[in-house]
């Protein structure tokens, strides 16, 4: 049976198995290297998808993941996909903080129309259809132009039927402008109504910004050398309010798997500026327990972190790769697991575990919890082998399908007895009450009947329960108990050293 090692260590010296830790030490080292050398080679692009994703959970204020990203944003080389990818959130997100941009400056899209009848037609022919003058986009902008400035620029609109129409007549009946040529006109108004392309009218269509998604690349493009090229400082003003706005977890989430691996290192090393190097308390659940230690010290390889957010976070995925691996990892884990079956032999290293610095505690308890993740994986694969490990560890229990409390004291017979007697009990009243009624037995019987053999014959195949670990507050099944588990006990561990350094 898998020892969780729930009971808090004896911190006294204990000179019978002090030389037991010249064994397990280097078998942990051992063992840090093989998945070490796994994630950030075999699996590295996985391993950094991991990684990104635990980044995301990090919590910090809104004007210092305007620095660290805005940082990133002005260092050189330049980084074009990382700005290419924040643009387009942008441009799906937040489209008007740069379709109020471009409307300043509304004459440059002479060029994105000129030669591309696509885009003229796209943008310049939702005139209303219900005899109405509630036009859409550029066809609103083009409409309230022409009725403006009828006398310069009438006479440039095409009309698909045998004459045109005055601007009085359409003033009337404004469905007529469905009978304009729209690629013409525009040609028209490009070649000879420069005016149009600067009017306010015009300009007003772009600050909803739903022009950026005519053509996203040219937008790219043309942001992009804002940027860098001619350093606007309205449109740097737009991309920091973005920024500053959008949470860290969405920012990091779609940004950072665009960097290289030298982007992604500096990142790291800004946002390593922001965390308080010490730990408080330890949140099993909370990733920013350990990435604050870790990028506080961070150095220039992403390699430590890969590895224990690897087997403090990922402990399922590391185990799909593990089984892919070979026998040779399994071995190091079986004696790892050996050696601290040895008698006090967990006891001392949590002694020296309280003498090290915290980095070098949380790799190691990051790797016994996760050869716990292992042993449970492997060795627990029936309710009953559940069942035996939560006595033999002393967690309490209860199966979710029944309601009474299981502790680590009592027998499993016990309580299949009760079970048995509360189910016969229910059956005699029931068949009472089917005599006396002389009715047929309905639906419903049919399927409690069918609950209780199932309970009371023991093979409940998916059964679950609820844990006196987490106080009986969620139900637990065998898919994810050895994570859980595993993360129980990494957080039992931090909290007993943790208290003892205070």
């Amino acid at each position: 049976m898998v020892n969780l090692f729930l009971s808090e260590p004896k911190w006294s010296d204990d000179a019978h198995s002090s030389s037991n830790i010249d064994e397990i030490l280097p078998l942990l080292n051992k063992l840090s290297s093989h998945i070490q050398s796994l994630v950030t080679h075999g699996a590295r692009s996985e391993a950094r998808l991991w990684l990104c994703s635990a980044l995301s959970s990090v919590s910090i204020s809104p004007r210092r993941q305007l620095i660290i990203f805005t940082r990133l944003l002005r260092s050189k080389p330049r980084k074009t996909q990382l700005v290419s990818q924040l643009l387009q959130m942008m441009f799906e997100k937040r489209p008007r903080k740069l379709g109020s941009v471009l409307a300043k400056r509304s004459y440059l899209l002479e060029k994105f129309f000129k030669g591309n009848p696509k885009r003229m037609v796209q943008w310049f022919s939702e005139f209303a259809s219900d005899g109405g003058s509630d036009h859409k986009r550029g066809a609103r902008a083009f409409a309230q132009f022409a009725f403006a400035n009828r006398d310069i620029c009438w006479e440039e609109l095409e009309w698909r039927g045998k004459h045109g129409q005055s601007p009085a007549v359409v003033a009337t009946k404004p469905h007529y402008l469905l009978d304009l040529d729209v690629q013409r006109t525009i040609e028209n108004f490009l070649d000879n109504v420069p005016e149009f392309w600067s009017s306010n009218e015009f300009a007003e269509s772009l600050k909803d910004g739903q022009i950026l998604s005519l053509d996203s690349k040219f937008f790219l493009d043309l942001f992009t050398r804002f940027m860098y090229e001619e350093d606007m400082n309205d449109v740097w003003d737009a991309v920091e309010e973005f920024l500053t706005e959008e949470s860290f977890s969405t920012l990091t989430q779609h940004l950072l798997i665009t960097l290289e691996e030298r982007d992604l290192c500096q990142f790291l090393e800004l946002l390593g500026k922001y965390f308080n190097p010490s730990i408080e308390s330890w949140d099993g659940g909370d990733s920013s327990c350990w990435l604050g230690v870790v990028l506080s010290r961070y150095g220039d390889s992403v390699d430590e972190l890969l590895l224990l957010n690897s087997v403090i976070n990922q402990g399922r995925q590391l185990l799909r790769l593990v089984r892919d691996e070979g026998e040779m990892l399994k071995e190091t884990i079986g004696d790892v697991c050996r050696g601290l079956e040895n008698g006090g032999s967990f006891s001392l290293v949590m002694r020296e575990l309280s003498k090290m610095k915290h980095i070098e505690v949380i790799r190691i308890l990051g790797l016994l919890s996760w050869t716990i993740h292992f042993r449970l994986s492997e060795e627990c694969q029936t309710p009953d082998s559940w069942e035996s490990l939560f006595k033999e560890n002393g967690i309490e229990f209860r199966r979710s399908s029944e309601h009474s409390l299981l502790s680590h004291n009592e027998s499993e017979s016990d309580s299949d007895s009760i079970s048995r007697s509360h189910v016969s009990k229910k059956r005699h009243k029931r068949e009472k009450k089917k005599r006396k009624k002389k009715r047929k037995r309905d639906t419903d019987d049919d399927d409690d009947n069918l609950i209780d053999d199932v309970i009371l014959g023991g093979h409940q195949l998916s059964r679950s329960w609820l844990l006196s670990t987490d106080g009986f507050s969620a139900t637990w099944t065998s898919v994810d108990l050895p994570e859980y588990i595993a993360r129980h006990c990494l957080s039992t561990w931090m909290k007993w050293l943790l208290a003892r350094q205070k």
